[in-house]
């Protein structure tokens, strides 16, 4: 299971409202991209889903399988840099990845 800080929670909300994303059950499904690395998209949750609520809203859904086999014990919380703030996965111990 992954963990979500507040911070992130925050803006993964901000997130999907500039994406003009009304529904409070649709959420952002952290997921494989075909570039490799990890990306979000809209989704709605599915069966086995770790679901992350905020404000009532669905922030992020994670598939049971990517959360237990890449995220388990990770972080998922953010950076700011340049006035851009990054969401980023740290690992047990606090090393950013």
């Amino acid at each position: 299971m992954v963990h979500v800080t507040e911070r992130a929670k925050e803006v993964l909300l901000e997130t999907k409202r500039s994406a003009n994303i009304k529904d409070p059950e649709v959420g952002l499904r952290l997921a494989h991209s075909p570039g490799g690395g990890l990306g979000l998209f809209a989704d709605r949750m599915k069966a086995g889903d770790q679901v992350v609520k905020h404000e009532d809203s669905t922030v992020l859904l994670v598939d049971a399988e990517l959360s237990e086999l890449f995220l388990a014990g990770r972080t998922v919380d953010c950076t700011q840099s340049g006035g851009k703030t990054d969401l980023v996965l740290t690992a047990p111990g606090g090393r950013a990845r």
